[in-house]
């Protein structure tokens, strides 16, 4: 996992003005609108676009730094960011305001370690089906990522969520029996399969009629 840089305070600018308009003009201008919502508060932002890009480097993306909001300082976590569908260029943010030492629900993103047995030696194909797992637990300690180790798997194995090594604190929100990944056959060789006829069994003649 990379080493986190250190990350100086965010500030987080309240902003009156809303609406498209008001968005296209802060973005033209570097800044980045957004909310910080939490503790019964939801409170619009602005964010200099710099800032936001140092944020999503430094490592710290899916942890809790420390934000000036106006003339109030306060512990956030960014939860969502949404993009450009073609430049990939920030639009907005939100940010949650969190403490610590607060339990919070988070979807956490899996990496899969390894080749598995089933694709090398059979020629599968690793199947994952969740790309996120939700899990609860302090929010100062919220993993960047989820590894599993996929090298034993083998054709039609799998890893349930509830297989899933969980960070000390945190339980699975994510139903237990939901599936992550698989080694499942290619196409070509269903197809293969299923061109195979079976052998016809023979049938007895029929008997003569009795006379």
């Amino acid at each position: 996992m990379p080493k986190q840089r250190t990350l100086a305070q965010l500030t987080l600018e309240p902003r009156t003005a809303v609406g498209t308009t008001a968005s296209h003009a802060l973005r033209a201008a570097g800044k980045i609108p957004g909310v910080v919502y939490g503790h019964g508060q939801s409170t619009p932002i602005v964010i200099d676009a710099k800032q936001l890009t140092n944020l999503l480097v430094s490592g710290n993306r899916s942890r809790v730094v420390s934000a000036q909001i106006g003339s109030t300082s306060d512990s956030v976590l960014l939860r969502r960011i949404e993009t450009d569908p073609i430049s990939r260029k920030p639009l907005s943010v939100d940010f949650q305001r969190v403490k610590r030492n607060e339990a919070i629900t988070a979807a956490v993103p899996i990496v899969t370690v390894g080749v598995p047995y089933g694709v090398k030696e059979h020629g599968g194909v690793l199947d994952i089906s969740l790309r996120t797992l939700e899990l609860k637990g302090p929010a100062e300690s919220i993993p960047d990522r989820l590894e599993i180790d996929v090298s034993a798997l083998d054709i039609h194995e799998h890893v349930t969520a509830g297989q899933v090594a969980l960070p000390k604190g945190f339980t699975l929100i994510t139903a237990p029996e939901t599936l992550v990944v698989a080694v499942e056959i290619t196409r070509a060789e269903v197809a293969e399969e299923s061109d195979v006829v079976a052998p016809v069994a023979a049938v007895a003649p029929a008997e003569p009629p009795a006379s």
